[in-house]
């Protein structure tokens, strides 16, 4: 069977100080980054992967001054689109934008997938604290809804004020992995999406479409019980499940358990689930092995796997 990941990450060996200034980046973890040749290409073969859709690790140009960051995406995806060109039935890419500066990164979402060929965007959780219902965002998700190709909505490193609060008294590593994979990543992009739907942007934007991943970032086990409470404040729209249902989409990438996998189907649907493996922080091998075996009919299966994929990005 087919199967297209849609979340790899990489980082040229040459950015990663000053794309992980703040946050650092694992030793085992660079080479694999920076790698997007044949390496790589073996890890995808190993694991059955015939296609990664790549993307470069958060925060990648966000956290860089306004001055700098539309200079570094546009070096970031000018990597990518190299990579692209060099194998391209194996690589496709989601373009990086320079969110500090939301003009600039309008315009870059237009070059990616115009002038480069990029399948999507791919916009890393808040910048320096501020989200995408914010008014000064719009030229970037017309951006999407005009090119016609989905956000990637990425986690991203909480910002200082949460890390003081929720990590105080902790060990520092203890807070640093509560705070980012061991749950706070998720739970804040899950409050991203609601707080969009809050803010109005699907609203504004009825085009505009959203994939986020670790099988919805705690959305699917709890989107209920936020419709109950909150769509009472939209009483002139759709639900807010509804509005999250129409306009989202998952991956599985980090989760490989049949429970997770179950609530999100139910909730959202086979058609809404895509492959991902969040390379090389995941094991694709293992996300392939978990697709293989869940428990899911062969027409779902071939959804997840591919056909999703193909249909939401232009694969």
């Amino acid at each position: 069977m087919r199967l297209i990941a849609v979340e790899e990450h990489f980082l040229p060996s040459e950015h990663v100080k000053e794309v992980m200034a703040a946050q650092g980046l694992p030793p085992a973890a660079v080479d694999p980054l920076a790698d997007l040749g044949a390496g790589r290409i073996a890890v995808m073969d190993a694991a059955g992967v015939d296609v990664q859709v790549l993307s470069v690790v958060a925060p990648a140009a966000q956290e860089a001054p306004p001055a700098r960051s539309a200079d570094l995406a546009r070096a970031l995806n000018d990597r990518a689109a190299e990579a692209v060109r060099q194998y391209p039935g194996r690589f496709r890419a989601l373009a990086s934008l320079p969110m500090p500066d939301p003009e600039a990164a309008a315009a870059e979402a237009f070059r990616a997938v115009r002038d480069l060929g990029f399948c999507g965007l791919i916009i890393n959780g808040h910048t320096v604290g501020r989200f995408l219902d914010g008014a000064e965002f719009t030229p970037v998700l017309a951006a999407a809804e005009e090119l016609g190709v989905p956000v990637y909505l990425h986690p991203t490193y909480p910002p200082a004020a949460v890390t003081e609060a929720y990590g105080a008294g902790l060990d520092p590593a203890a807070a640093a992995l509560l705070m980012t994979a061991g749950w706070g990543w998720h739970v804040e992009t899950g409050m991203h999406v609601l707080r969009m739907v809050l803010g109005g942007v699907f609203d504004r934007h009825p085009l505009l479409q959203v994939v986020v991943g670790h099988m919805g970032e705690n959305l699917p086990f709890s989107l209920l019980r936020a419709d109950s409470v909150l769509s009472r404040l939209r009483p002139e729209h759709e639900s807010v499940a509804d509005a999250v249902r129409s306009h989202v989409h998952l991956t599985i990438s980090g989760y490989t358990t049949v429970a997770p996998l179950q609530c999100a189907l139910t909730v959202f649907g086979a058609d809404r689930l895509m492959f991902a493996t969040d390379y090389p922080f995941g094991d694709p091998a293992q996300h392939a092995t978990f697709l293989e075996t869940a428990p899911l009919s062969p027409e779902d299966r071939r959804k997840v796997a591919h056909t999703n994929a193909e249909r939401l990005f232009g694969i």
